[in-house]
């Protein structure tokens, strides 16, 4: 029997063109003591990436695989990454060996190093209703003359709109280096594309730009509303405010729902004209009648995808209203400028009201 480990150094997450970098170690778990005590003998290991795509059939239509049959890929003893997932594997890396012909006494254990490039042509990691993009590290390893053996390690990839290509150059600086430093210059090597990546995604959602929308029904103006800028990044906070101080219709109430659409290309839909599939993440709800000004803040989830668009399905991210407005004029409470006691306020029992929604459709990037 032999145990196979793998660590990722820089945790699970990484963006599209990010250096992934994986200790793999293969252990002979039996003690040298136990009189069943042998070496064990492996032929090969290799490891490579791939990402699973699987879809709804209930919403998505795929076209129709040909009946073309690999007669390797029937075997055992063929590596074959996404062997036993569901779905397809749309994206693979070429497999990197890790080693040839390796003897592992009782209790010794070896540790390779896995590096490679996550391809940038791809999609970013996703887990919706109707589509699922799903990244794996697949390690393989086969005894001589017997089947191979997979073990799957899934990792979450984020692509970053709007950089460059190829995102991470692999530049290399013409000073002299240091020689007594080298460990120190590969590692900071190794983190500037992140720090680049990571300082245009800052540049990018520090922007801000007040947008102002006026919230009217067919009987009048309910209020002006105020969001401070359109693109966020995951684990920001969502701030807009609202003026009812110029609306001419009473709002008693107001919610605001942070959701992502899911909306499957046209030439892929199940149905003509299928809805898209809608997933709250968060809602404010609070009472605001005789209220001149009020303000609401949803934080955008760190487990969420950022809007992206493939062949198959387009994610986006919105903002959804709903407002509870009175058919008919409500006077305010009066208090007296003299008054010394305390005055309360008895609301309406009853009232007649109108209830009617707005979206507003903004983009959320890593």
């Amino acid at each position: 029997m032999i145990e196979v480990a793998a660590t990722m150094a820089r945790g699970p997450v990484f963006l599209a063109g990010e250096l992934m970098e994986c200790l793999i170690t293969f252990t002979n778990p039996m003690s040298h003591l136990s009189t069943s005590a042998s070496s064990e003998m492996l032929a090969w290991a290799s490891a490579q990436i791939h990402c699973q795509f699987h879809a709804s059939e209930s919403r998505v239509a795929l076209p129709t695989q040909g009946n073309k049959q690999d007669v390797q890929a029937e075997s055992d003893t063929v590596l074959i990454p996404s062997r036993g997932e569901r779905g397809q594997c749309v994206l693979d890396t070429p497999p990197k060996i890790l080693f040839c012909d390796l003897r592992l006494d009782p209790g010794e254990s070896k540790t390779y190093s896995y590096s490679e490039v996550v391809p940038i042509d791809g999609p970013p990691s996703f887990r919706g209703q109707a589509v699922k993009y799903v990244y794996k590290l697949t390690i393989g390893c086969q005894r001589v003359n017997s089947p191979i053996k997979l073990l799957r390690v899934p990792f979450r990839v984020l692509v970053l709109q709007g950089m460059p290509e190829p995102p991470f150059p692999q530049d290399e600086e013409v000073s002299p280096s240091n020689p007594f430093l080298e460990e120190e210059e590969a590692s900071r090597r190794d983190a500037r594309p992140l720090e680049r990546a990571l300082d245009m995604l800052m540049v990018t959602t520090s922007r801000r730009c007040p947008h102002m929308f006026n919230i009217t029904n067919m009987r009048g103006k309910v209020a002006k509303f105020c969001i401070f800028k359109t693109v966020y990044r995951l684990g920001e906070d969502i701030i807009g405010t609202f003026n009812f101080s110029e609306g001419d219709i009473p709002c008693l109430q107001y919610s605001v729902s942070l959701q992502s659409e899911e909306e499957i290309q046209q030439q892929y839909q199940r149905r003509p004209g299928q809805a898209v599939s809608v997933t709250g993440h968060g809602r404010h709800l609070e009472s605001c009648l005789h209220t001149a000004s009020s303000h609401f803040s949803l934080p955008i989830p760190l487990n969420v995808t950022p809007g992206f668009s493939t062949d198959i399905v387009t994610l986006r991210w919105r903002l959804h209203f709903e407002f509870v407005t009175a058919r008919e004029p409500m006077e305010p409470p009066i208090v007296l400028q003299n008054q010394s006691e305390v005055t309360v306020w008895a609301g309406a029992e009853h009232v007649d009201i109108w209830k009617h929604t707005e979206r507003l459709v903004f983009f959320v990037s890593r």
